[in-house]
Formats: structure tokens, sequence, C-alpha cells
């Protein structure tokens, strides 16, 4: 799944009742958060999260959430990581979905659903609750009762993106993260998660890519991604950004279309019948590489799987195709 509310793919903190001691920008920063025991401001402890001042009033304090991508949330984590006597004891979730202007979210005839009901969390751990929704939802409010510190907030789920809006495009990248694209199984993810090659924009740098173990047996490495739809592949970029001395030597390009429900089991297996894209083909550190002409175009593919031989690091890998 993917984490639709991280800064690093939009995600936005938008409003918050209260961030006395520390902003409510912090919820959505990657990592679970950092101490620094001797870190003071002008308003108290520096903490690295979302934390709110003693409520001395009756309601509780609260923090609006616009997803970077719009999903179905199956899974979230409320971390209390680094607050201990000042994390909430009871949190919430709601979902709601506003598209003609963020200033509603805060008016009472907004209609906020409830995802999660009032649970308790435990202080300094990842709070980890199942969402049951099957809606696509924008926005996400947290609430805290009555008050307290927050790390982090993950929104785990699947991203469901607004193809109307990508009506008419020659082609699109169908395997990027914010059109539906999902890392499904990888040989290794040793020193880096294969789901970094469809993040948006380029690599900030090598930890920001895919990398995988030196092998030092026979074999070669490779990570399977389900396009967002089903397409025609037309072009394909493989990013070898910030991988000097690390690079793949080659890598091959394969396709697959299994429009149904798909594991990873089923797609590792001997019966996934895979159509070569791309033949091996050398592969330069630090290099975009792109190809257009050089791939065998055969119908549509549902699923994408890049082989890099024998192992290393890719940063990036672009699917560019047409849809019916």
């Amino acid at each position: 799944m993917v984490d639709l509310a991280a800064e690093r793919v939009g995600g936005k903190a938008l409003l918050a009742s209260d961030e006395f001691f520390a902003p409510k920008e912090n919820l959505l920063k990657p990592g679970r958060g950092v101490f620094i025991q001797d870190k003071y401001t002008e308003q108290g402890k520096w903490m690295d999260g979302w934390e709110t001042r003693r409520k001395r009033t009756s309601g509780h304090d609260w923090c609006i959430i616009r997803l970077g991508l719009p999903g179905i949330i199956k899974l979230v984590d409320i971390d209390t990581n680094h607050f201990h006597g000042n994390h909430p004891p009871f949190a919430s979730l709601e979902g709601a979905v506003v598209n003609e202007g963020e200033d509603t979210l805060t008016e009472s005839d907004t209609r906020w659903v409830e995802l999660l009901s009032r649970s308790e969390l435990k202080p300094g751990s990842q709070n980890i609750f199942q969402i049951e929704s099957q809606s696509r939802w924008i926005h996400i409010r947290l609430n805290i009762y009555p008050d307290g510190g927050v790390a982090r907030l993950r929104i785990y789920g699947n991203v469901v993106p607004d193809w109307s809006t990508l009506k008419g495009a020659d082609a699109i990248d169908v395997a990027a993260v914010e059109n539906g694209g999902v890392v499904m199984a990888s040989s290794d993810m040793f020193f880096g998660s294969a789901q970094n090659m469809i993040m948006p924009g380029r690599a900030v740098n090598m930890g920001d890519g895919w990398e995988t173990k030196r092998r030092r047996g026979p074999g070669h490495d490779w990570a399977i991604i389900k396009l967002g739809r089903p397409a025609t592949i037309r072009k394909i970029e493989v990013d070898t950004n910030h991988f000097k001395g690390n690079q793949p030597d080659e890598c091959s390009i394969d396709g697959l279309y299994w429009p149904v429900s798909s594991s990873r089991e089923s797609l590792i297996s001997p019966l996934a019948r895979w159509d070569v894209l791309l033949h091996k083909t050398k592969l330069q550190p630090d290099t975009r590489h792109l190809f257009e002409e050089e791939l065998r175009p055969a119908g549509e593919y549902s699923h994408i799987r890049l082989n890099i031989y024998p192992d290393g690091g890719v940063s990036r890998l672009r699917v560019w195709g047409t849809m019916k």
C-alpha cells in the first residue's frame, strides 16, 4: 500500500485547532521523528511532531489533512513516537470529499464521515488501525482527545485517480503512483524500496531509489509493477540517477496482461506468460535512459517487470502508455 498523505506525494496539513508546541506539518514528514534532549523553543520543549497546548476548555484538538493521493484507505498509523506523558489518550479519524474550496472544511454543513471511532492510543508507539470504508477520500480529519502530541500520521491505501482529468492525453505514465501504479513484488529491496521507483519527480539522492544487495550467486534481480490501468506501452524511462558504480550492468523489461485481481504468488508463478518488451540493454551510471523505438509493441499490458542484471540500483521507472 501507499502512504496517501505523505509529504513526498503532495500531502498537506491544512488546518489545526492548535499547534502551540509543534507544527502540524511535521505529521506528514518522512521517518518516525527524532528526539533532541536539550532542544527548546520560546514555547517550550522542541518536538518533532504536532503538539497542542494543554486544553483548559471543553472540546478536543484536531488537524485537517488533504491527501496527496486521493484513494481508498485501508490502514492508519497514529504514531506517538517520543511522546511520553504528553500523548493524546484517544484519537478518531474522519473523511470528507470537498472539491469546491478548502475554506469550507470547517463549515458546519461539511459532511465528515467517521472512519475510525474514538480509540485508545499508547505512548511512544505506532498505533495501527484497520479502516473498513470502500469510498474514495480526499480530506482527513485527525481528532485527538483532549490534547497532546502525535509524531507522524500515515494513511495507507490504494490510489484512485480521477481518470476523467486524463482523458485525451496522448500518453500518460501508467506506472506512476499518482496514476494508480503500485509495486506488487520484487526480488530484493535491501538498500532501497522498489516503491521509490514510481514516486513523483526525480530521486533526491541514492536512498530515494530501488537498490538491491550485491548478488553473489546466479540469477538477477527484478521488480513487478501493476499499472494504474492496462495500456499500450509507447515509451519507457529507466533512470539510474545518483547510482554511480552501483547501477545495474544491463536491464530488460517484460509485459503481462492480467486484468483480474492478482497476487504476488500468481505474478511470479510459471503460469504467468510474460512478453519481452525490451531485450537486454546496457545501462550507464547516473543517466536517464529513454526507450521508444527499441520497444516491441504487442497490445495492452496490465503489469510490467523490470529485470536488472545482475543487481544494483534504479532511481525511477516511467512507463508511458495509451489507453482505450
